[in-house]
């Protein structure tokens, strides 16, 4: 039920359906005038754009990335993996390992549940740019637990390690410019970013032959729903990408583009999106945004995701560099 604005009450503003009926009750009751109106649809998307307006957009190179899966390589075991970023530490202090929550002067909570070679429950390492101190066991089953993407994230101040790959499921990235104003940036085009990730459609049976039938391909095989993959929280079952394609907005400037940039790189290491649960219908195993907030709304701001919004582009720098994203990627 969408908020209703009551007027003739010191303005305008958005109120809560409930206590709107309230509010007009009571000053029906009281002989006041009550005017009830439904709040503006907010503007998700831009005016019709020809084909020909579409231009790439400017120092960004090509107008499409597709999702690469990188694997981690053989040769490096989790052993080496969590040995390449921690300093071993001789005498450590007497405090609180924060994976296990036993004490680093004694064994890692998890003697007995692994076993791996070269690594004993007692040993424990300093993690390089931080400093911050762990049981050896305990980061190899934080990482055994994760994405096993050759990469590490300190678990107290989140600092990363190596590069950091997402679970991202395979789709496409569009970018290019549209030649209309963001509001808040009138003396600016807009780039328009489009992510597609397809999910599977059974196609209906055709009598005539073994395949389904897609309209306009005869005899063409039905398309399985994608299913997740070892890295996503449940291998093997279908999951669902609802709402795609979606089209999400930029202001082309220098900061603009700078994010742009900085997304195709989150995209290309799979942290855009991810598989879990909806936080707005509560569905599980779908396609969700994965802690880089982006603003699908066009013309407006009245859900939160569009503009104007003038800390949004400094917002998602933070939000990138939390992930590992940033300027020093763009000049690696």
């Amino acid at each position: 039920v969408p908020a209703l604005p009551v007027k003739n009450l010191n303005g305008t503003g958005p109120v809560h359906p409930a206590l709107a009926g309230m509010t007009g009750i009571l000053m029906c009751a009281a002989g006041l005038p009550v005017c009830l109106t439904r709040a503006p649809k907010p503007i998700l998307h831009p005016p019709p754009v020809s084909k020909s307006d579409i231009k790439p957009v400017p120092g960004v190179n090509g107008i499409c990335r597709k999702t690469k899966k990188k694997q981690l390589k053989k040769s490096k075991t989790p052993e080496d993996v969590v040995r390449r970023y921690i300093q071993k530490v001789k005498n450590p202090p007497d405090e609180d390992c924060t994976i296990c929550m036993e004490r680093l002067v004694t064994s890692s909570g998890y003697e007995g549940v692994l076993s791996p070679r070269g690594i004993k429950p007692e040993l424990v390492g300093k993690l390089g740019k931080c400093g911050h101190m762990y049981h050896l066991l305990c980061l190899l089953a934080m990482y055994n637990n994760g994405n096993k993407d050759g990469s590490l994230q300190c678990p107290t101040c989140k600092a990363i390690y190596g590069e950091k790959t997402g679970t991202q499921p395979p789709g496409k990235m569009e970018f290019h410019l549209i030649p209309h104003s963001l509001p808040g940036y009138t003396d600016s085009k807009t780039i328009r970013i489009v992510y597609d990730i397809p999910t599977g459609i059974q196609v209906r049976a055709d009598p005539r032959a073994g395949w389904g039938l897609l309209p306009g391909v005869p005899h063409s095989p039905p398309v399985p729903p994608p299913t997740q993959g070892p890295e996503h929280p449940n291998p093997g079952k279908k999951f669902t990408a609802r709402g795609f394609p979606r089209h999400c907005y930029l202001p082309d400037n220098e900061k603009g583009r700078k994010v742009l940039k900085l997304l195709i790189v989150a995209w290309d290491r799979r942290l855009i999106f991810t598989i879990g649960t909806s936080n707005t219908t509560g569905e599980s195993d779908t396609v969700v945004w994965n802690e880089i907030h982006h603003k699908t709304e066009f013309g407006s701001n009245l859900t939160g995701h569009g503009y104007p919004d003038p800390n949004y582009l400094d917002n998602v720098l933070a939000e990138l560099l939390a992930q590992g994203v940033s300027e020093a990627t763009l000049k690696d």
